[in-house]
């Protein structure tokens, strides 16, 4: 099987997946001390702390949408470029000290510019990789943002108790010129298009979303629902459990996970396919949540980090993959935001909805609603997507009919 040997590691891989580590570091640094920022220097409100974290992620949304209909017009390396640039411009707003609404603005500015340059590491990534070698080399991509989802919070948490928040910022500076530099020497081949249908004038939902990958977006919301009450209340958990030491471990147990199984799963799901790998992950997830809500010793806290690891962690690298390997390459952008605006739907507006929520359930019986849910996500998945896996496999592994 010499195609599957085909070279994955190449330099443009290598860079490409080191801008969108740096990237995704600096969301997940500032994410997690952005709150205690707004309440220390503006004395906002909790309800204002959540709007100045989430805000960012509505941002990014917005500029998935956008940067998804006209990558491809732009150029994805030039793309790639301008967003970096935005992102650093922004990062210099963090600086400038206005009040709270300023505050709100740049956080908004700042996700418009990393959904942007997310988008263009994601397209450009998913056309380097050889065909053959798909779902793992989406899979190893997509660990330079678990790396950044361990140890972004970490940073961040470490920073706040060990330098102030201007020192914070200048090193999230440094990170954005660091990718700057790095992203120049990117080679993005150029596509060839014969026969491409020409776009639609105005206003088209086809122009901005990939229908093809819509199916498997809708899933990844869900799930991505789910893993956001880990993502935003799980320090908050802590502190009500008395297991503030096992948290700040949390992620990295979650990372070290991710990391040890997606390499198996990638290449797993290029051979067997994503129902495969898309099963045991959901099952895995709502176990993962159910004993996180039990949780009551440091074991207990960590061990539902690795099982949520190995759920959610797999899901977001197999669904992209399947959003990728769905749709034509001249679409391969549109595909690709599509595939976040739902990851960024599901992380952002969760904390806000599941908020609400908290209040009337608290957080254990919160983390056993989301088990079932996640449950539940099978039957969805099933319809939307794992059924059509099954027929199409299992078209390929009939034997082929006489030719008349």
């Amino acid at each position: 099987m010499n195609q599957h040997s085909a070279k994955l590691w190449s330099k443009d891989f290598i860079i490409v997946s080191g801008v969108n580590f740096f990237i995704t570091l600096v969301f997940y640094l500032l994410i997690v001390i952005i709150g205690v920022y707004a309440v220390d220097e503006y004395h906002a409100s909790t309800s204002q702390a959540g709007l100045v974290t989430g805000i960012f992620i509505v941002g990014s949304l917005i500029g998935r949408l956008l940067i998804g209909r006209f990558i491809e017009s732009i150029g994805r390396k030039k793309t790639l470029i301008i967003g970096t640039v935005c992102f650093i411009l922004t990062l210099l707003l963090y600086f400038v000290n206005s009040g709270i609404t300023f505050l709100l603005i740049t956080r908004f500015l700042h996700g418009i510019a990393a959904g942007m340059v997310g988008t263009a590491t994601g397209t450009i990534v998913a056309q380097i990789i050889p065909a053959s070698r798909k779902a793992e080399g989406i899979g190893y991509f997509s660990m330079s943002a678990t790396l950044a989802t361990a140890i972004g919070p970490f940073i961040g948490l470490y920073m706040t108790q060990h330098t102030s928040f201007q020192m914070i910022f200048a090193f999230s500076l440094v990170l954005g010129v660091i990718s700057l530099l790095t992203a120049f020497f990117v080679d993005v081949p150029a596509l060839e298009l014969k026969g491409k249908p020409s776009e639609a004038k105005g206003f088209k939902l086809f122009n901005y979303i990939e229908p093809k990958a819509l199916p498997i977006a809708v899933i990844t919301l869900v799930v991505a629902f789910c893993y956001s009450s880990v993502l935003s209340f799980i320090n908050f958990y802590a502190i009500e459990i008395d297991l503030v030491s096992a948290a700040s471990f949390f992620f990295l147990v979650y990372s070290i996970a991710v990391l040890l199984s997606r390499p198996i799963t990638g290449r797993l799901m290029d051979l067997k396919g994503s129902n495969y790998i898309m099963y045991p992950a959901f099952i895995t997830l709502a176990a993962g949540l159910f004993l996180l809500s039990t949780a009551s010793i440091s074991i207990t806290l960590l061990l539902a980090g690795v099982l949520i690891g190995l759920g959610f962690g797999n899901m977001q690298s197999s669904t992209q993959a399947i959003a990728v390997k769905l749709t034509a390459p001249h679409r391969m952008g549109l595909a690709t935001s599509t595939f976040f605006i739902f990851l960024d739907a599901g992380l952002g507006f969760g904390p806000y909805l599941l908020g609400f929520i908290i209040p009337l359930t608290g957080y254990r019986t919160l983390y056993v609603i989301l088990g079932i849910v996640s449950l539940a996500a099978i039957v969805l998945y099933y319809f939307l997507h794992g059924k059509k896996e099954n027929a199409v496999r299992s078209l390929r592994t009939q034997p082929t009919a006489n030719p008349n």
